[in-house]
């Protein structure tokens, strides 16, 4: 069956201007804050019209998917990032597909990233996922872990730590999610006074990226506004 894809040059054109304005809200640059397209349960059709637009990267939740998108869309150049919880036995897919992850959480994990990626021969970008919500269903590191975790992570020359990621908690009210993303941020800013270079903040989707860009992320990972309402 063929869709029409149309639609996605009109949303993401919205997006970036949506994203703007909360940038200039915030008094920060636009261009300090990238949009990760998020692709999880749409196809490669939907994806290879979203490249058309000049966007090459996409977030996914599930290995399986991107393994299923990357044999079609292999002549478009994407860079495959792993937004989603992820389990020690995807690791091989992981290294021989992902160009980053997100979603790095503990160390049995960063272990096997390290072993599957040096067999590939190969080194990647990732971002440590922190749980900043008090809900259970939300995945992440324990702040107070977060020192002897970056320490630890130094050691493997596979996995470049590039920032911290989160999920705010789901509510009504701004305040509470606002104070996801502020302790992220702050988080960041405690570890670079231990020598730890972290400039990505990966925060905030559809629902609540101006709170995001407000408190200093600097890429959005929106999937809705962009694809549309997922079946």
């Amino acid at each position: 069956m063929n869709h029409d894809y149309g639609y996605l040059a009109a949303n993401w054109a919205a997006v970036r201007q949506r994203v703007d304005a909360a940038c200039r809200e915030a008094g920060r640059d636009p261009a300090e804050v990238d949009v990760l397209p998020v692709s999880k349960t749409f196809g490669a059709d939907a994806i290879r019209a979203a490249t058309a637009l000049g966007l090459h990267r996409f977030g996914e939740n599930k290995v399986q998917e991107i393994r299923e998108k990357a044999g079609p869309l292999a002549d478009c150049g994407i860079a495959w990032v792993v937004i989603g919880h992820l389990q020690t036995n995807k690791a091989k897919d992981v290294a021989r597909l992902a160009s980053e992850v997100q979603s790095l959480d503990r160390w049995e994990l960063a272990e096997a990233l390290d072993r599957r990626l040096q067999a590939e021969g190969r080194a990647i970008d990732v971002l440590v996922q922190v749980k900043t919500s008090p809900e259970q269903s939300k995945q992440g590191l324990d702040p107070a872990q977060l020192p002897d975790f970056l320490a630890r992570l130094r050691g493997l020359d596979t996995l470049r730590v590039r920032g911290l990621m989160t999920m705010a908690v789901v509510a009504d009210e701004s305040a509470p999610v606002r104070a996801c993303f502020r302790l992220l941020r702050e988080l960041r800013d405690r570890m670079a006074g231990e020598g730890h270079q972290l400039p990505r903040l990966s925060m905030g989707m559809s629902g609540d990226f101006p709170l995001a860009v407000a408190e200093g992320a600097t890429e959005l990972r929106i999937g809705t506004a962009i694809f549309g309402r997922r079946a």
